[in-house]
């Protein structure tokens, strides 16, 4: 890819986010496709590749979703570096782009097909050549006869080497490059070592090789690996399809509608805040805003995991992503880019399918010393076997190589994950980090936020009481509330608030647990919140916010909160999966109670500030307990952040959904209860191949070392291992 062309800003902005830092300096964030990786070591060979330019700060890369991450300094570092240092490593790179990405997912499954084509061609011509010396008596072939075969049969396998082997060579390379030993190098060395051997036996059959020739189980173990690694390839191809299908939903251009009502065909960049769009039936709304006409259906399935579709009247909000299902309807552009919904779900699952969790790295690290205790096993072996029958130390040598090639160890975790993460995702459940699906195997303990998590967001009934002396009429004061909680997202704000009414304030702050602080244009302050932080000297009774001017209470709002549909359906699941629940609340005691009681909940806590939340979390902590944290609010961050596992609403605050492990795009908590269930089904799945992997090494090992196992049957296990943890772990994903 030309450098000018992908260094100019306006190409790699599609592909990259800004991340704020401290000091005011702001940090670029782009995420690429790789293709070329096997196996953890070569994702470590690729990182160390970027991670050595200069500007790049950090970089991620996956080798079972093919994603890298990489965080850099726009001022020290340009993208075509990127693209030329993976190169150079061995691997080749495109942007993180639909297009760009098809069509490297089809060109490295056309070139694998290929090698498979070729070494599985040769192979059955290497066989056919063979079968004379296995079915004749000793003695019953002529010399020369057998001689010629072998020869034709090295002939045979030069493409198989130079072509269909090559991957393994390159990235057995690439890892000594970076002074590492990948799952590559025992392949190569393999295969090497039985090419080599084998040619001595071809061409000089007297001597120091002898006479035996494994071309054909050379080339039927490659065929064997080349297959089990294309449908490893396919595997991670389907999961990169899906994201991708799922994602990829915006329209390439849109209907803008002019001032005098006549329509403008412009691209989707080009959409500002404000702008009238024209949106045909069946295609997606390209960016978040609010719909000017209607009655129609949205298909939200991307954003909620909900599968029916939402019934949209005139006045409703509407996201990117999201498909219109009924008539063709209008809307007004309100965010638009990275600032839609739509590109936080896109980014977060992004995120999360370029990590490496603990455990995967937990499994690279031993993979490591694994293979360098491989290397001196096999060589042991041979040199024992020099001593017992020169003429099988090298098949022996071949076969410790091979079959103890851990393969299956590295794909045991990252594969059940990202199959794990896949179907969350379809369900509405979103793992920023993958690292979460352990832990939330293995919580006891779940504290829930009242607001907003149990309760309908936005959905509370509202009356206005006007209080004391009152500056402004009943209407004015409700315009000013409006106006003020238009500002927040917290959950009672969404019930008060009116996108059609705004004020020119000149200067607005929330003060998180307490309000929403405003100063009009008359220098007047205004707060709406609490009781006691908008000076309200009465006494109050529960689920009520005041407005005030200057201090002066000016109006009381009584609220009566809506518990979710599906609220108590879904704690009787989470205590059924044995999850301790409680109840924690900013509301009194009495508030809290009852409403804990129509939850069936034990043990609810009312009256909490953001700091009695957060000891509350680590009370429980420090009684041994593993504890999940639910909530939506900003005051939620800091309790989400100390908590061991954290779950925000997908529609609640940005900084809440920031600190989470989880993020509940349906913002129901049945996905809790859907992803603890599947949590714990990928643990099973993850021991079930790790125990397969151990399992496999214990039986193999001793049949290679006692020379009972040929080099054959060692590919043809090793890749079998391999298929069968990548298969048993695509079960969770459907």
């Amino acid at each position: 890819m030309d450098a000018t062309f992908i260094d100019d800003p306006r190409e790699y902005a599609p592909f990259t986010r800004w991340r704020a830092q401290t000091g005011g300096d702001a940090l670029a964030e782009s995420s690429l496709r790789v293709s070329g990786m096997t196996c953890a070591t070569c994702a470590l060979t690729v990182e160390a590749a970027l991670n050595a330019l200069p500007g790049v700060r950090e970089s991620s890369v996956s080798s079972v979703s093919g994603l890298a991450r990489v965080r850099w300094d726009p001022s020290l570092s340009r993208p075509s570096q990127w693209l030329t240092a993976i190169s150079r490593a061995g691997y080749s790179a495109v942007p993180d782009t639909a297009a760009a990405a098809r069509e490297q997912r089809r060109a490295e499954a056309r070139l694998m097909l290929w090698r498979l084509f070729v070494a599985a061609f040769c192979s059955m011509q290497i066989m056919m050549l063979a079968t004379p010396s296995y079915v004749s008596a000793p003695g019953e072939m002529a010399p020369d006869l057998a001689r010629l075969l072998a020869i034709a049969s090295w002939l045979l396998c030069l493409p198989v080497l130079l072509f269909s082997a090559a991957p393994f060579f390159l990235g057995a390379w690439a890892g000594l490059r970076q002074s590492r030993i990948s799952m590559d190098l025992p392949v190569a060395l393999g295969v090497a070592t039985a090419f080599v051997a084998s040619t001595g036996a071809a061409f000089d059959p007297g001597g120091p090789f002898g006479s035996a020739v494994y071309f054909d189980s050379l080339t039927m173990f490659l065929s064997f690996l080349l297959a089990s690694r294309l449908l490893e390839m396919k595997a991670r191809h389907r999961a990169a399809a899906q994201l991708e299908d799922s994602l990829l939903r915006l329209p390439e251009a849109v209907q803008r509608v002019r001032a005098d009502g006549s329509l403008d065909s412009v691209s989707v960049h080009a959409l500002q805040p404000g702008d009238r769009v024209r949106v045909a039936l069946g295609q997606a709304f390209a960016a978040d805003g609010v719909l000017l006409t209607g009655p129609t259906r949205a298909d939200e399935a991307l954003l909620t995991g909900e599968s029916r579709p939402v019934a949209k009247q005139a006045g409703d909000e509407v996201v990117a992503g999201s498909v219109n299902l009924g008539v063709p309807v209008e809307m007004r552009v309100e965010r638009v880019g990275a600032d839609t919904r739509y590109e936080a779900i896109a980014a977060l699952m992004r995120d999360a399918l370029s990590q490496r969790p603990d455990l995967s790295r937990a499994a690279d690290r031993w993979a490591g010393p694994f293979l360098f205790a491989v290397l001196l096993l096999a060589a042991a072996a041979a040199l024992i076997w020099t001593w017992i029958d020169p003429a099988r130390s090298v098949y022996v040598f071949v076969s410790v190589l091979i079959v103890t090639c851990p393969c299956a160890l590295s794909l045991a975790v990252p594969s059940a994950l990202l199959s794990s993460a896949s179907r969350l995702a379809r369900e509405g459940v979103l793992l920023r980090r993958l690292d979460a699906l352990e832990r939330l195997a293995r919580v006891d303990r779940l504290l829930v936020d009242k607001t907003g998590t149990v309760t309908q967001t936005g959905q509370a009934a509202v009356t206005l009481r006007t209080v004391g002396v009152q500056s402004e009429s009943a209407e004015r004061l409700r315009t000013i509330a409006a106006a003020l909680a238009n500002w927040s997202r917290h959950p009672t704000a969404l019930a008060l608030a009116d996108s059609t009414q705004s004020l020119p304030w000149r200067s607005l702050r929330e003060v998180p647990g307490s309000g929403m602080e405003g100063v009009d244009d008359q220098g007047r302050v205004w707060r709406l919140g609490s009781a006691a932080w908008v000076a309200a000297a009465d006494e109050v009774a529960d689920g009520q916010t005041f407005l005030s001017c200057d201090g002066q209470v000016q109006a009381r709002f009584d609220f009566e909160e809506q518990l979710r549909e599906d609220s108590v359906l879904a704690l009787q699941e989470l205590r059924g999966l044995g999850l301790q629940i409680s109840l924690l609340s900013g509301d009194s005691e009495a508030r809290t109670l009852a409403l804990s009681t129509r939850l069936g909940l034990n043990s609810p806590r009312g009256g909490l500030s953001p700091e009695d939340k957060l000891a509350a979390v680590r009370e429980a902590q420090a009684q041994g307990h593993l504890v999940a944290m639910v909530g939506d609010g900003v005051n939620d961050a800091p309790v989400l952040a100390q908590a061991d596992l954290s779950v925000a609403m997908g529609e609640g605050a940005a900084i809440a959904r920031s600190h989470a492990d989880v993020v509940l795009l349906g913002n129901s908590l049945r996905g809790v209860a859907t992803a603890r269930v599947l949590a714990r089904r990928a643990m099973r799945v993850i021991r079930q191949n790790l125990a397969w992997a151990a399992l496999y090494n214990a039986a193999c090992i001793p049949l290679a070392l006692a020379g009972l196992l040929p080099p054959l049957a060692a590919g043809l296990g090793m890749a079998a291992s391999s298929l069968f943890v990548v298969l048993n772990s695509l079960r969770l994903a459907r």
